[in-house]
């Protein structure tokens, strides 16, 4: 795969909590030069948009933990969405998905679903989970029409994984973030059936293109 075929699959991410409006140019300068998309904090879409209208944006609901109230998750994803945001990466509620609490996981992803006309992709914090509740998780986002699921926050133990992405690719398009940071295990993870990858090293990633 060659750089113009890799770079649209990769969003390109700046989530950490010393974020600065400064960080966020600079992921959306490289993202702009090397055709990726970016994925940012919410405060920073409306910023964002008007920086780089050119680049498909995504931002983060529910971000880290989940466990937001879904009345917030979906307030937050209209905000985003009305702020400029292309695409919405939102957490489930991992405590209650444990607790088996599985209709109320999906009612709340179909709300914010419902309440925007931009794809949701859902974070099932694979590191936290059993192969049982995967199964689960992506079942809920799957009823709750979501666009995509997604492996990891960055900010759990443990990222995507070949099996993770194989499990989840089963039921939505996948994709796979955390601790992805080179050509070769992207490639790994979209021959797995991810299609979409999320890092903080997209550029990286793509230096490591075959010439």
């Amino acid at each position: 795969m060659d750089r113009s075929e890799l770079a649209p699959l990769i969003d390109h991410t700046v989530l950490g909590p010393e974020t600065t409006a400064a960080d966020v140019r600079a992921v959306l300068d490289a993202a702009r030069e090397h055709g990726m998309n970016a994925c940012i904090p919410p405060y920073a879409v409306e910023l964002a948009a008007e920086y780089a209208p050119d680049v498909t944006l995504a931002t983060v609901i529910g971000f880290p933990h989940g466990q937001h109230a879904p009345s917030v998750k979906r307030r937050e994803g209209v905000t985003a969405w009305q702020d400029g945001a292309d695409e919405l990466d939102v957490v489930i509620n991992i405590g209650r998905l444990r607790a088996v609490e599985d209709d109320a996981v999906e009612a709340e992803l179909a709300e914010l679903v419902a309440a925007v006309p931009i794809p949701v992709k859902v974070i099932i914090e694979t590191a936290l989970l059993s192969d049982a509740e995967k199964h689960r998780a992506c079942e809920a986002a799957r009823a709750a029409d979501a666009a995509m699921v997604k492996t990891s926050t960055g900010f759990a133990d443990g990222g995507a994984t070949i099996d993770d992405v194989e499990l989840m690719s089963e039921y939505l398009p996948v994709k796979a973030s955390g601790g992805v940071g080179s050509y070769e295990e992207a490639l790994a993870m979209l021959e797995a059936g991810a299609e979409r990858i999320g890092a903080s090293s997209g550029v990286e990633i793509l230096e490591g293109t075959p010439e």
